[in-house]
């Protein structure tokens, strides 16, 4: 009868292959011997065959509950397929049906020793390494302007806190992360005058200067002997190297001006683009032509109202009267 043939392990150790071919043949005519399974998934490991082997070894399982080996079969298939969880818990069912073996704890351990080492790397690479956030600056005769380069900052993610010669900053990432900004400034600020500005690919603070003078440094304590006029075609740098601060100026500048300003907004946006780029004859000419005209002309040539007083000037449907 096909039941009583015998598949020892010696006879699978001596030919694992020729072992194979018996027991498929074999196992052709009797589908329900677990025995029959479990040695099969035996030839299979020996020939390094581990997912015919894991198959083979569960259908003995579940064949034959009660049988030590297909347990042991079952974790050493899946200890070399990598799954060390699955073998674990394989080997733990086959010691409690026979504790005697303590085989069955040397592959305890050497599965808890895998999954160890296996949650250690998943957790390395599964933490990546936030992206470092840079902030950079420059200022022009009476502001101080931070960009911090993030993107996709949500619009109400955004803290910053201004003090005297202090500024404190928590920006909320795209990323989820917390980005928090703390500086010690050179000189003093206005804080009731400075802002801040969320854009789509960063976020801008502006602090209002306190004195039309040119910083060295973002931060650090103010010298006396360091206060200079101010000039706007010289940058500092809170780097290390050289940044082309013009260009960046200009790249600013041109994404405020794809900003939509409407109404007055957009009049004065106009007022302080020609001052900030007008000669020092055109910003005379404005100043003077403001202030001597009441607010009503604003004029850049300096040949013209450098040489008279200008008049006062309102609109058409409008009364001057001076309080």
């Amino acid at each position: 009868m096909a039941t009583e043939r015998s598949f020892p392990d010696s006879f699978i150790d001596e030919d694992p292959q020729k072992a194979l071919e018996a027991l498929n043949e074999a196992l052709q005519g009797d589908s329900t011997n677990a025995e029959w399974f479990c040695q099969r998934a035996y030839a299979h490991i020996l020939l390094k065959n581990y997912s015919c082997a894991a198959d083979d070894a569960k259908k003995a399982q579940q064949l034959k509950p009660s049988l030590p080996l297909a347990f042991m079969r079952t974790g050493i298939a899946e200890y070399h397929l990598n799954h060390y969880e699955s073998a674990h818990a394989a080997f733990t069912q086959g010691h409690q049906l026979d504790v005697s073996d303590i085989s069955y704890e040397i592959w305890i351990k050497r599965c808890e020793e895998m999954m160890g080492d296996q949650s250690q790397n998943n957790s390395v690479y599964r933490t990546p390494a936030v992206p470092p956030v840079k902030h950079d600056w420059y200022q022009t005769e009476s502001q101080i302007i931070v960009t911090v380069m993030a993107k996709n900052v949500p619009k109400d993610g955004v803290c910053v806190s201004f003090m005297e010669k202090e500024l404190d900053a928590m920006i909320h990432l795209a990323s989820g992360e917390n980005y928090n900004l703390h500086l010690h400034l050179q000189h003093p600020i206005v804080p009731q005058q400075s802002t801040f500005k969320v854009l789509t690919t960063k976020v801008e603070i502006k602090m209002k200067k306190t004195d039309a003078i040119r910083w060295e440094k973002l931060e650090g304590e103010g010298q006396e002997s360091s206060i200079k006029h101010f000039n706007p075609n010289q940058y500092p740098s809170s780097s290390h190297y050289t940044r082309k601060w013009d260009k960046m100026v200009v790249d600013i500048s041109e994404e405020e001006k794809n900003e939509k300003l409407e109404g007055d907004a957009a009049l004065n946006h106009l007022f302080q683009q020609i001052y900030s780029d007008g000669s020092d004859e055109v910003k005379r000419a404005m100043n003077k032509s403001f202030m001597e005209s009441g607010g009503t002309v604003l004029s850049t040539n300096w040949k013209d109202v450098g040489k008279r007083t200008v008049e006062m000037s309102p609109p058409d449907d409008v009364e001057f009267k001076k309080y």
